[in-house]
Order: structure tokens, then sequence, then C-alpha cells
């Protein structure tokens, strides 16, 4: 099957489709730091190497944690690096979805001090669902494009009707939904993007390694692992697709990024579109 590689964010940035996840290379339950930090610098830099231009954090990542590596690992210039704001974590580890605009234009400011750029490349609504409603929080984020503070603005864990609700205030550049090749409940916010150009990031799009006989039938056939085949399933199902498989293994990272050069015959394709 035939698929592009490449994909325009806002009709401005260029990047390839499959990028990484950078919520592994925090503590334990994505908790403070990693045991080793220069091991995790060193894994951003090697993601680099092997391609990766679009990488795509949070705030609440470690808090903190991953969104500081990825400053001092990398330059601006080496990834289009997505973050995103609207969740807390307490000290049990529990994420709080908190869109409150003045929260989300103050860590706008935090997120770009710790990235290292004049501008992050792209800021995302991490979860509707607060005692904010959708509009305000959306609204902050339009207020920190116009003052210059991001470049493009990306929603995550949105229904449709949401979807809408959001461009008629702002350009929506990317959502990002839970979504792999047994999973596909949003499969109508997939569409929308597709309708309207928006790149979609599948989150969880490994399953955690829960994928099934199929899957692992097809990996044996081509001698790869199944998570090369979850994703190669994922980069031609839709060419808005955006993968980003997080790992904090060189090894996995490696053999992820090697989906991107994996061909389904079309028989496969239609197999696993059938799983769901």
């Amino acid at each position: 099957m035939n698929r592009s590689d490449t994909f325009t964010i806002g009709d401005s940035t260029t990047i390839h489709r499959l990028g990484y996840g950078a919520m592994r290379v925090t503590g334990p339950g994505v908790i403070g730091p990693p045991a080793d930090e220069s091991a995790a610098r060193a894994l951003l830099r090697h993601a680099v190497d092997l391609g990766v231009d679009f990488i795509d954090t949070a705030d609440s990542y470690g808090p903190g944690v991953s969104e500081r590596l990825i400053g001092e690992a990398l330059d601006p210039a080496d990834a289009l690096v997505a973050t995103k704001a609207g969740l807390l974590r307490n000290t049990d580890g529990d994420w709080l979805p908190h869109g409150d605009p003045d929260y989300i234009r103050n860590q706008a400011l935090v997120s770009r001090d710790r990235l290292g750029v004049e501008r992050i490349d792209l800021y995302q609504l991490h979860t509707p669902g607060s005692e904010t409603p959708l509009e305000e929080s959306v609204q902050a984020l339009a207020e920190c494009k116009d003052d210059g503070l991001i470049e493009h603005i990306g929603l995550s864990n949105v229904t449709v009707e949401q979807l809408e609700r959001a461009r008629d205030q702002v350009e929506v550049a990317t959502v990002q939904n839970r979504y792999n090749v047994t999973y596909r409940d949003d499969e109508d916010v997939l569409q929308a993007c597709e309708e309207y150009d928006i790149g979609f990031m599948p989150w969880y799009p490994l399953a955690a390694g829960d994928l099934g006989g199929p899957v692992e039938a097809v990996a044996d056939a081509h001698g790869v692992s199944p998570h090369q085949v979850a994703l190669a399933w994922l980069l031609e199902h839709s060419e808005v697709m955006l993968p980003i498989p997080g790992t904090s293994s060189v090894e996995h990272l490696e053999d992820n990024l090697a989906a991107s050069q994996l061909e389904l015959t079309d028989a496969e394709y239609t197999r696993l579109a059938n799983l769901s």
C-alpha cells in the first residue's frame, strides 16, 4: 500500500509522520526524574539521529522533567516539539484536569523556558473536562498564540463536538486521542481530522503490547515485532495519522522507528482493520 511519509502541521511545518513520545524519559509512574538522566538525554539525541523530527511531551510528565530533558538534550532546530497543559499531578500520581486560563498562560511561559525555545511549536490542551468551560481554555491558547508564545494549537482527548466548538474559535492543527489497531472508539474524531486536514496523534498506539494473535501472525510473516506491525498499520490507516510511540529503551526505539519501512499487503491491512 502506498502512503506518505510526511505531514504538514498547520500548512507550515512538514514532519515525518512517525514521531516519538517523551513521557517515558521520566521516573517510574511518570513521576520525578529517571534513574539515569544522561541516558535519557542520549536516547532523545539518538531518536533525532535516526530521523525523528517530531517529539511529544507535556508539562505533567515528571511533572516538568520530560520538557527539561528535551531542552537540555536537543537544539530547537532538531525537531518540532509538541507539549501540553491542562492536567495536574498530585502526590498519589493522579491526573487531574485543570484548564484554568491563567494556569495555561503561565504554564506556556514555564514550558517555553524548560524547552529552551522562543516559541513553542505546538501547544495542546491536555484534556477538557475540568471546571473551566472548554471555550475559556481554548481562548487562553489563542491568546498565547497571539502573544507569540506558541506557533500551533492542538487538542487532546476530545470528542467531535468539542473539536467543532474549538474550531469555531481557533485553527486546530492537531488532535491527540487514544487510538490503536485494537482500540478505535474515536474513529469519528479521526474522520473529522481527515476532513479538516488536522494531524491525529494516537496516544497508547501500541496498547502496552497487548495486540493479539492476528498482529503477531502478521509480524511473524514479515519477521518483525508486533509493535512494528501495529505502527505500520496506523500509518497506512490514515494519511493524517502521526503515531508517537514512547520508550526509554534504545532497542525499542530503533525497533519502533523501523515500522516506517514496513509495508503491509492489502490483505494484511484488511485483516487488521477488521479487528475492531
